[in-house]
């Protein structure tokens, strides 16, 4: 049984990470019917918080259905991040996570995010503060280092663990990779190994097939996996994993029925978290995924993303059922 602090979280556990206009209530809530373990609130910006920003504070939102889960913070003001963590603290989330990954260029400009590994003695007194903040467990995301020279993972997870984190998630790239070329495991896995560490090591980074997940999770000996992009418009892909896992079988992928199914619920939560006009617009991100691979989608999938009331989307999506019931399986193929 794996437990991250006092948080119980099963043999194996799949969590969901952090994702900036993703991971809200609505995504999240079909991610764990589908056997998420643990997931995070996309990642919030702490002067925002601070502030009482609206986007900043509605991230905050978190409902009883989703336990466990962690907010994620980002910042790089010590006295800032220590407020956001009593902010978090008060919203009453499982645990509270520090985003040290995120590589994007308004963000790490800020030494935030990923640009903190520029500077690991500011990284770890950052954390510290933060640890001594808040009565939550806490947690770390972060990357391998900044660069190619500067992967240095392995000190800097044994020294946020003497700092008093309870977990760390590692993406299997460097900042300046970004996204681009095969995450490295093999570092993640040098991490786990050390025999100073003790608490959870979570892969992340590359895992899109249950086969994947496995091999992976034998070869690299980590806690639990971290699952980012491959949910995007595939929450199915925590039951596929878990049912691998258990019985060395791949389940069938899910129906047009179910994937339609799933976008009109996504919607419904999108409207009802956001309002009506937002949470129309902010669906239009996730047709594509849900939708690829099907003949003669982007039709479909056209409408779907200029369509501005939700009536007009329900109808749409009623059209994408009827459309494909009609042609064969062997033809959606």
């Amino acid at each position: 049984m794996l437990k991250i602090a006092d948080i119980e979280l099963g043999e194996f556990p799949l969590f969901l990470a952090p994702m900036e206009d993703v991971s809200d209530p609505p995504f999240r809530a079909l991610c764990k019917e589908q056997g998420c373990d643990m997931m995070y609130t996309e990642f919030i910006a702490v002067e925002g918080l601070i502030r009482d920003a609206h986007k900043s504070v509605q991230k905050l939102d978190i409902y009883d259905k989703e336990r466990p889960i962690g907010i994620q913070i980002f910042g790089a003001e010590l006295s800032s991040m220590q407020r956001a963590a009593e902010i978090v603290e008060e919203a009453g989330p499982e645990l509270l996570d520090i985003n040290y990954g995120c590589p994007v260029k308004k963000v790490v400009c800020k030494m935030a995010g990923a640009g903190i590994l520029q500077d690991i003695d500011r990284m770890v007194k950052l954390t510290d503060t933060i640890v001594k903040a808040t009565k939550l467990p806490v947690t770390v995301k972060t990357r391998l280092g900044w660069n190619d020279q500067t992967k240095h993972i392995v000190e800097v997870a044994e020294r946020l663990q003497d700092v008093g984190i309870k977990a760390i998630s590692i993406h299997g790239r460097t900042r300046k990779q970004m996204y681009k070329g095969e995450a490295d495991w093999s570092l993640i896995a040098a991490v786990k190994e050390n025999p100073r560490m003790h608490i959870p090591v979570i892969g992340n980074g590359d895992i899109d097939t249950p086969e994947k997940a496995v091999s992976y999770k034998n070869r690299y000996g980590v806690d639990g996996i971290m699952i980012g992009r491959a949910s995007i418009g595939n929450p199915w892909i925590f039951r596929e994993i878990k049912h691998f896992v258990k019985t060395g079988e791949l389940l069938p992928p899910p129906t047009l029925e179910e994937k339609v199914e799933a976008v009109r619920r996504h919607l419904a939560t999108s409207i009802e978290w956001k309002g009506p006009k937002l949470g129309v617009l902010e669906m239009r991100r996730h047709y594509a995924n849900y939708f690829r691979g099907l003949p003669g989608v982007k039709q479909f999938r056209n409408r779907l993303v200029t369509a501005d009331e939700p009536a007009a989307v329900f109808e749409i999506l009623d059209e994408v059922l009827q459309h494909y019931a009609r042609i064969s399986e062997y033809e959606l193929v």
